[in-house]
């Protein structure tokens, strides 16, 4: 192999070489951009992970203490801060997730198509060179045999003409010596020829190989290569943009967490634990002085005798004990009537209790009138089943209605004993509509000369039974939000004005009406009252 083309080989070998280790460089950086996309999403998901057991963590608890308290507005608005973060939470999933389906499943599944384009363009340079290499043997095997036969020409040229001169040759060792030379020049000229060819062939392949193979060879690497660039920066945007798509939801979420802030309300908080908590009691009158000296000894003045005992009276029973406003609280003693609590809290006790009992009546009135139905179908359709089956039920909800309309009178004499407004709608003992109120048409529905203990089951409040509204006695102006969730209350919004139908009598409501005769009751200290002289 003469130098120059020892040099060529040297050259592109070199060449092939430095793309070799290019590529393999590239493919690697798309690994290692895999690798970390993928331990970023790990981190998304511990993280968006370790946000959802902090929010269970803190979440209230159904039925629980802290649920109940979810009415302060500092307290909802912590519950909404959690509901916030755990949507926040949703949007990192969403982050880890996306990232690992647009970019690591993506560039792992085109990194190993590129390890094969790779591997079978290498192979094909391999294979190029390879069948260069194998034609210039084959060339250089044909040059040697020229050569060696071209010269075992001339020495046979060169005996035959020595023996044609030799005078003591025989004709015969001369003609001998003729045709050995002339086999050794044909011999020579056709590995000449075959020399010829094969250096033809040599310099085609030669060409095909640094003119067309290679080149094309090349492109394809550079092409894979450009290929393997773009597709590595659009694993880059996507990147970020993964990140953007969610940053409107998380905004949302923090415009959240900033709203729930703003609507804290610590006025109406503090005014909603004073409606709650309120006694009731009144306050103590002032002590008298005792003169022991014109044998007087009486406690109290005839301005306060008739004041009712408030919470420090009763507390004044053990008076060597300091008495202490912020003291630790002791178990309340669980009575059925509620006599322990202040009467402001007995009432509304001794209500919720009511109308936990009336929900719990129209229940078991629905079922008594399904019961009642469906023994008539039974009745009429004997192959739909038999009615007698039906009375162990009947007979147990009857007894049910019984025991809760018992409960249900008990409860509103203690509330009528507590100074209640008494407006809630009474039910009668056996009559009773679908939607739980009294009958009218009963043919057993009670008068006015029926019994006191059995009338109250069937007394509608007088407000309501009026055909005329009464006339406003004043109006009142909102100085809160009030929801008017409970029966018998009114909504209203801060700032709206309502006419006063019935001032509060104690029990820290008053009866209002809007325009469109709506009525109901609100919390007194909600608004500013005015009468009319």
């Amino acid at each position: 192999m003469d130098w120059g083309t020892e040099l060529w080989i040297s050259f592109l070998q070199d060449q092939c070489d430095i793309i070799d280790k290019h590529t393999q460089s590239g493919l690697d950086l798309v690994e290692k951009y895999v690798k970390f996309v993928k331990e970023r999403t790990e981190i998304e998901q511990n993280y968006a992970k370790q946000l959802r057991n902090l929010t269970k963590k803190y979440s209230p608890k159904r039925g629980s203490k802290e649920e109940q308290e979810c009415r302060w507005s500092n307290h909802q608005a912590f519950l909404d801060i959690l509901n916030e973060m755990n949507d926040y939470a949703g949007q990192r999933e969403l982050i880890a997730e996306n990232m690992m389906i647009n970019i690591c499943i993506e560039l792992t599944k085109y990194l190993q198509e590129l390890k094969q384009e790779r591997k079978m363009n290498l192979s094909e340079a391999k294979k190029a060179q390879q069948s260069l290499e194998g034609t210039y043997k084959q060339l250089d095997n044909s040059k040697k045999r020229f050569e060696r036969e071209w010269r075992e020409a001339e020495k046979a040229a060169q005996y035959a003409e020595k023996t044609d001169q030799d005078l003591n040759a025989t004709k015969a060792d001369v003609e001998k010596a003729k045709q050995q030379a002339h086999m050794r020049t044909h011999i020579a000229e056709e590995c000449k020829n075959d020399y010829a060819a094969q250096l033809q062939k040599y310099n085609k392949e030669q060409n095909q190989f640094y003119f067309t193979e290679m080149p094309l060879i090349f492109n394809k690497l550079q092409d894979m290569d450009e290929r393997r660039i773009k597709k590595l920066a659009q694993g880059y945007i996507l990147f970020a943009d993964t990140e953007r798509h969610v940053m409107p939801i998380i905004g949302k979420c923090l415009e959240g967490i900033t709203r729930a802030g703003t609507n804290v309300n610590e006025r109406n908080d503090s005014v909603l634990l004073i409606e709650q908590h309120k006694s009731g009691f009144e306050r103590p009158g002032d002590l008298e002085f005792e003169d022991y000296s014109q044998g007087i000894n009486r406690a109290y003045s005839d301005s306060s005798l008739g004041t009712p005992k408030g919470p420090l009276e009763l507390l004044g029973k053990n008076k060597n004990k300091t008495f202490r406003l912020f003291s630790k609280k002791s178990k309340p003693v669980d009575s059925e009537g509620f006599t322990h609590l202040p009467p402001e809290q007995r009432r509304k006790r001794l209500q919720q209790k009511i109308d936990d009992i009336s929900k719990e009546l129209q229940k078991e009135m629905d079922q008594s009138e399904a019961l009642g139905k469906m023994k008539d179908v039974y009745e009429k359709n004997p192959q739909m089943g038999d009615p007698a089956s039906l009375a162990p039920q009947i007979t147990q909800t009857s007894q049910n209605m019984e025991r809760l309309r018992g409960e249900l009178f008990k409860y509103e004499s203690w509330l009528t004993e507590a100074g209640g407004r008494g407006d809630s709608i009474r039910y009668s003992t056996h009559f009773l509509n679908n939607n739980g109120a009294p009958n009218h048409n009963s043919p057993v529905a009670l008068s006015d000369d029926t019994d006191p203990s059995q009338a109250i089951y069937t007394e509608f409040d007088d407000d309501f039974e009026e055909d005329e509204l009464p006339a406003p006695i004043g109006q009142c102006t909102a100085l809160y939000n009030f929801p008017g969730s409970s029966e018998g209350t009114i909504s209203m919004q801060e700032g709206e004005v309502l006419a006063v139908v019935e001032e509060d009598k104690g029990d820290g409501w008053t009866r209002v009406r809007r325009n469109n005769a709506d009525e109901g009751y609100i919390p007194t200290s909600y608004a500013t009252i005015s009468l009319n002289k």
